[in-house]
């Protein structure tokens, strides 16, 4: 599952450092590395630049890595269709009202996560905590 994250992460930010990714992923600079040395043994990412220092070089997906997370992403949205088809037209209709509320929750998530220093949680009124919608 890592490796697919990974390859995931790096299509999303093709040219990505490993550094960065490592942030984005929040994995230890290590484990980025092992992942990085995998990939490119098994030819699903190239690493450019970074000659004299392998922490400046720059990752991309090679298309056997690009057939990799569209395979994955193929599956994910196979089984995510299937799941949402088991479910009663109401509850479908409640998911999709709530996706613009979803997208600015995941986009705060990642505004967050790219700040340097971590944020303390904003109180609520109701103690801090988010209360679910019926």
């Amino acid at each position: 599952m890592a490796q697919l994250e990974f390859l995931s992460c790096l299509a999303e930010n093709p040219a990505a450092r490993p550094g960065q990714l490592a942030r984005l992923l929040r994995l230890a600079p290590s484990s980025v590395a092992t992942l990085v040395n995998g990939m490119t043994r098994a030819g699903l990412v190239v690493r450019a630049g970074g000659v004299d220092d392998r922490r400046t070089a720059t990752l991309q997906l090679t298309s056997a890595g690009e057939a990799v997370v569209g395979e994955w992403q193929e599956v994910n949205s196979l089984i995510l269709a299937a799941a949402l088809g088991t479910l009663p037209a109401p509850s479908r209709r409640r998911l999709n009202s709530s996706l613009p509320a979803l997208r600015e929750l995941t986009s705060a998530i990642d505004a967050i996560a790219d700040e340097p220093t971590p944020v303390a949680p904003a109180r609520h009124g109701n103690g801090g905590t988010v209360e679910a919608a019926g």
